[in-house]
């Protein structure tokens, strides 16, 4: 038995019916849009200006409520038992632990952090008495640098000293030689009095002034 033709035709035309509907709201939703704006908005100034608040009162929170912090805690010469903040600032800086930043950075590499140096080439800084007996011949050393084969107790050693003092390659001013052999003449079980950067400025600019060759084990041990 066939379908009615009728019935087709009707539900033919509900469904053309129902599209056109649809493409007109679709057409006039279309028209309803907002054309987008090249650029950009710019943020409202009442938004900037809550936002400005909040960081502004935060700040003054922070600085108000910061528990008694000051940076110079992390100085390496603050002790919270016997030193206040204030004491800090006018403490004098320890001349070792400068000195050991710089051995550490430089020194350390051809002597070793343990201060043993390398067996037949680099010298033991560790209970030696180039480090402890004397402090011009010491200064003298390191201002200007070794060259030449070198006896550390009782041990010979061939390394190459280069030269620290100003004009030098590396150029380290007098208070740094003075700190890094303050260091190295406390250190390992090493006793012996700190130098003063006015000792090797004393050396530098004295009988020595003028010189730029390596001092000789000879040499060395020939100076006043």
């Amino acid at each position: 038995m066939s379908a009615d033709p009728r019935k087709i035709n009707l539900r033919a035309e509900a469904a053309g019916a129902s599209d056109e509907s649809i493409q007109a709201v679709h057409d006039d939703l279309l028209h309803q849009q907002v054309e987008p704006k090249e650029g950009f908005t710019l943020m409202p100034l009442f938004l900037l200006g809550v936002l400005s608040t909040m960081i502004f009162i935060v700040s003054v929170y922070f600085i108000h409520n910061r528990g008694g912090f000051d940076p110079l805690t992390h100085d390496g010469r603050f002790d919270p038992k016997t030193m206040g903040a204030s004491a800090v600032a006018a403490a004098p800086a320890d001349p070792r632990i400068a000195g050991k930043r710089f051995y550490t950075q430089v020194c350390a590499t051809c002597h070793q952090a343990t201060g043993l140096g390398v067996p037949g080439v680099y010298p033991p800084l560790a209970g030696s008495e180039w480090v402890t007996s004397n402090d011009s011949r010491l200064i003298r050393l390191v201002v200007h640098g070794l060259q030449g084969p070198i006896t550390v107790e009782g041990k010979i050693y061939n390394g190459i000293m280069p030269a620290f003092g100003a004009g030098s390659s590396y150029n380290w001013n007098d208070q740094r030689i003075a700190d890094v052999l303050t260091y190295i003449r406390s250190e390992w079980g090493n006793e012996a009095a700190p130098i003063a950067p006015e000792q090797v400025t004393a050396i530098r600019t004295g009988t020595d002034a003028g010189r730029t060759k390596a001092w000789t084990e000879a040499e060395l041990l020939a100076a006043p």
